[in-house]
């Protein structure tokens, strides 16, 4: 779900069983991407899974680091994360977004060979796109809490300056 010119393609792991099933990005129920896109501000309301293409409204598109699903991301083999990371190149060169959101630390660091990388703004551009990394919202992530998630969602909305369209 990507168009040219977004202003921010955010960029899952890979797909889990469920979105495998569906054909929608983070359909797991018990994933926190979709509240907390909301609650950042990104979207007026929360959006259901299968409501993914009202992102493009939004000027915000979505699709993944690795094209193959699993029941959890440490299924994937590393050769997987770098292939899937020079794919990833490619179509944010043809696309061009202002900010490409990879959405995992760890997916982040095993796609792009950066073990160093922490959640928030990195050095690193491809083609005319910023690169920002979001912690993984998955509830297999406990350590973030949904409010943690959120502020950090909203300061990669405020650096694109798209205005905070949350209710609240």
């Amino acid at each position: 779900m990507a168009a040219p010119g977004l202003h921010v393609l955010f960029c899952g792991i890979n797909p889990g069983l469920m979105s495998a099933a569906t054909g929608h990005h983070f359909a797991r129920p018990g994933n926190r991407f979709w509240p907390v896109l909301h609650h950042s501000g990104f979207t007026p309301r929360r959006l259901r899974p299968d409501e993914e293409g009202e992102l493009l409204d939004h000027g915000l598109g979505i699709t993944n680091v690795v094209a193959r699903a699993t029941a959890r991301a440490d299924e994937l083999a590393d050769e997987e994360y770098r292939e899937g990371g020079r794919l990833l190149e490619e179509k944010v060169r043809e696309l061009g977004p202002q900010w490409l959101a990879v959405v995992g630390v760890t997916a982040y660091r095993a796609a792009f060979a950066d073990r160093t990388a922490r959640a928030g703004p990195q050095e690193r551009t491809i083609g005319g796109s910023r690169v920002w990394v979001l912690p993984n919202p998955s509830g297999l992530n406990a350590h973030w809490r949904p409010p943690e998630l959120a502020q950090e969602f909203a300061a990669l909305r405020e650096a694109a300056s798209l205005p905070d369209l949350s209710d609240g």
